[in-house]
């Protein structure tokens, strides 16, 4: 991923010398479990915690001329640590290397798109206790349907990144696992209890099953994971596109001191930050795919995954940091307008308590399809000529017959379509 997306942390999950020091890591737990079955000789794993080093460029230079990256990893590895050398990687696979370290970096990387994740859900339930009772209007099909508040719409919010950061420890679980297992996975060459002690060094769990690679289900199965993150971003990051609307304007991205929203119109104020947002959820999104497909692999194992994993690894998991990290600083920040949010509760005269009239005509005798013909005869007069809805309803003997002015201000009273807004607070922020 290009710096402009990408922050540090994540950024050096992915970096060579972490890549190359996993790998060194796990030759000598390999060697430290072989030295106790009596495989190799004592020594060993003390020389490569002593002398095991490498030079990126010069492991470069070897597989430009060998054409496999853990060759020349090992070669480089030797040049460091001299005579005990030929006893590393004994019995083990390049798979068994490549996938065990393929799964550290993953995990790693949950790890920090977890704590991105905590520190979301932080700021949303925060800013939903603020505008809990916050009335707005609520759409469906972008037209006005009934009151809702901005708390609730960021309650979701929270419970469905909620339900991310329970996908994302399970497919963290899921894909923390190490192969130690030779050739197409039989042990032939190294015994099983050299993988468990590498497994355990590392936090990860032997894998049940190899055939030389871990299976790739369970990548699929992670990538598919960030996936629907990135979609539930991209989700709040329209929301707050709509809300910012100049027709809307009930919510605005923070605008900085000095920023400027257009080249060419001084007044422009744009939620670039969520569109952002919506940018790099596809980028996200655009690896599942490529993931899914790795799954079929040729009999024990071919390497048409290797290059895709090179790619979609990195790019992914520091994509989605950066676009955790922006979207908590976009709700943090942003700038809420109560007041538009009642002129545009109001702008239908009333409308949006269309339902309840409906159903109190229903109560009070009449059939629901003879109350739908009435209450909408009187909605399209206001949706097409204005005035308010409650004066046509009072004026009109059908509804009249059935309901008096008393009765029809009842209805009108907003606060009735938020009643339940403690109790449903109460169950999304119960843990």
């Amino acid at each position: 991923m290009i710096p402009r997306y990408s922050r540090p942390e994540m950024t050096l999950i992915w970096e060579p010398q972490t890549r190359f020091q996993i790998w060194l890591d796990i030759e000598r737990y390999a060697c430290e479990a072989q030295e106790k079955l009596g495989v190799i000789p004592r020594g060993v794993a003390q020389a490569l915690a002593e002398r095991g080093n490498f030079e990126i460029e010069r492991i470069h230079e070897i597989e430009r001329e060998l054409k496999h990256d853990v060759i020349a990893f090992l070669t480089n590895l030797a040049e460091h640590v001299g005579e005990e050398a030929r006893f590393v990687h004994q019995g083990l696979t390049s798979s068994d290397v490549l996938d065990t370290a393929f799964a550290v970096q993953l995990t790693r990387a949950a790890d920090v798109l977890m704590l991105n994740l905590d520190a979301l859900c932080a700021v949303l339930e925060r800013r939903a206790h603020e505008f809990r009772d916050t009335q707005c209007v609520g759409r469906s099909h972008g037209i006005h349907a009934e009151p809702t508040t901005f708390g609730l719409k960021l309650a979701y919010a929270f419970a469905e990144f909620d339900r991310a950061r329970s996908r994302l420890r399970a497919a963290r679980e899921e894909i923390a696992v190490c192969a130690i297992s030779g050739a197409v996975g039989t042990y032939s060459t190294i015994d099983p209890a050299i993988e468990t002690h590498v497994a355990n060094k590392l936090g990860l769990k032997p894998e049940t099953i190899s055939t030389q690679v871990i299976p790739r289900d369970r990548h699929a199965m992670f990538f598919a994971t960030l996936g629907v993150i990135a979609g539930s971003v991209e989700r709040l990051a329209t929301e707050i596109r709509h809300l910012q609307r100049t027709e809307v304007r009930e919510a605005e991205e923070f605008f900085e001191a000095g920023q400027k929203g257009s080249s060419a119109m001084p007044h422009k104020r744009n939620p670039v930050l969520s569109e952002n947002l919506t940018g790099l959820a596809r980028l996200v999104r655009a690896t599942v795919q490529p993931a899914l497909e790795n799954i079929v692999l040729w009999h024990e194992r071919d390497i048409s995954h290797s290059s895709v994993e090179r790619v979609i690894g990195p790019d992914a998991t520091i994509t989605l940091d950066f676009a955790l990290s922006r979207m908590s600083d976009v709700i943090d920040k942003l700038l809420v307008y109560p007041d538009a949010m009642r002129k545009n509760l109001d702008q239908l005269g009333g409308l949006i308590h269309s339902q309840r009239v409906l159903l109190a005509l229903t109560q009070a005798g009449l059939s629901r399809e003879d109350a739908y013909k009435i209450v909408q005869r009187n909605a399209t007069e206001v949706w097409q000529n204005g005035g308010t809805f409650l004066q046509r309803l009072n004026a009109d003997r059908d509804i009249s017959s059935k309901l008096n002015a008393k009765e029809l201000d009842q209805i009108f009273d907003s606060n009735n379509e938020i009643t339940h807004t403690k109790e449903i607070f109460a169950r999304v922020f119960s843990s």
